[in-house]
Formats: structure tokens, C-alpha cells, sequence
């Protein structure tokens, strides 16, 4: 099964899926580079996933995007609460993607973000602590808090907990930050393998 993995960071949404053959974009080198680390066997391009989707995605049995979120989170609404914050449009590639596969894609997809802090312009599905779109039915799965809300300690432990070997111990500030921010962008393999499985491996239901 080919399989197109976007917005790709270490890839852990992609941890747990077996018996597949995976293109991961990824725009930023480093990340790319780790990601490469831990999945030698999948194909890793540095290029702009946004536009790597609208050039390639009838190439794929199954397309999995993540795009960038920090403009629809809660968190972001938070912040501009304070003043001196530049305000920012929410980026609307998300709903791009989504209307782009929704009318052109054949095969199974899904889009991942944050909760967001309006309410959605198209229904998604919830799980997780995700939001996700789809064209197949996604059913809840609890899950422990988001990594995001652990002090830095307890992140690296549990990402190592989720097979990701990342140590930290003789890395400086900037190079924990940069590490404490993939690992916040990081999909729980759990929850990955969940929406594989509910894409392939279950009955769905109707909507």
C-alpha cells in the first residue's frame, strides 16, 4: 500500500503501520533528517508538502496531512489576548486540503489538526485530542494528555516510552527547544495505528 505522509515531523503517526510503502515530506531538513533515522526504509522528500500534495496525491492509496496548526489552536487564541501580540489569520491551507481531497482524491485520507478555537467550517471527526477530516468514519479514542501540557523531563521520557530514542542530556537550550517543539507536533502512534486501522481494517458504519 502506498502511502503519502505529509507534514511528516519524527513520524509518530507513522510508527505503527505495517506492511506499507511511505513518501514523507517534510520541510524542514533537520526534521527530515531524524525522521530519516528512524524509518530508513521510507522515502523522505524536503519540499513544501502543501505543494507536493496538489502535484503527486493521485499516486497514493492512502494520504495522511498534518498542516500547521498553531493558528487554529486554543493556545493561540490565548495568546493574542495579550497585549502587544500580533494577531495572525488562521492558515487556510488546512481547509484547502480538505475540500481538495473531499472532491478529487478516490482513495482513503485524512487530515489531522488541533482542537481549534472557532468552531470548524467543515464537521470533523474528534479523537484523540485531535480534530481529524476524513472519508471514512474515525471513532474516539481516548488518550492520555497531550505532550504539550508535560515539563520537559516527561516528554523525553515518554517519546522514548513510544519507540523514538531522543536524548537530551548533552544537547544546549536551543537544541531542547527545537527538540521540545517536534516532539509537541508529534501524533501518538497509538492514535495513528487507530485511524490506519479505521481506514482498512474495520467495518465502517454509515454516516
Amino acid at each position: 500500500m502506498k502511502v503519502l505522509n505529509l507534514y511528516a515531523g519524527i513520524g509518530g503517526n507513522r510508527k505503527l503501520w505495517e506492511d506499507v510503502e511511505v513518501t514523507a515530506v517534510e520541510t524542514n531538513p533537520d526534521i527530515a533528517k531524524i525522521y530519516s533515522d528512524f524509518f530508513p526504509d521510507d522515502k523522505v522528500v524536503v519540499d513544501d508538502a502543501h505543494k507536493y500534495l496538489l502535484e503527486h496525491f493521485d499516486e497514493y492509496d492512502f494520504i495522511w496531512s498534518s498542516p500547521p496548526c498553531p493558528t487554529h489552536s486554543r493556545m493561540r487564541f490565548i495568546i493574542q489576548q495579550h497585549e502587544g501580540t500580533k494577531y495572525k489569520f488562521p492558515d487556510m491551507k488546512l481547509y484547502e486540503e480538505i475540500i481538495f481531497l473531499q472532491f478529487w482524491f478516490k482513495n482513503k485520507w485524512c487530515i489531522e489538526n488541533v482542537i481549534s478555537y472557532y468552531e470548524p467550517l467543515i464537521k470533523p471527526f474528534e479523537s484523540g485530542n485531535h480534530y481529524f477530516w476524513s472519508n471514512f468514519v474515525i471513532t474516539n479514542k481516548k488518550m492520555g494528555s497531550r505532550l504539550i501540557r508535560r515539563k520537559h523531563e516527561n516528554v523525553i521520557k515518554r517519546i522514548n516510552d513510544w519507540g523514538f530514542d531522543i536524548d537530551t542530556d548533552n544537547c544546549n537550550s536551543k537544541d531542547k527547544s527545537f527538540i521540545q517543539q517536534i516532539i509537541n507536533n508529534c501524533t501518538e502512534p497509538e492514535l495513528g495505528k487507530h485511524i490506519f486501522d479505521c481506514a482498512f481494517k474495520t467495518i465502517q458504519k454509515k454516516l
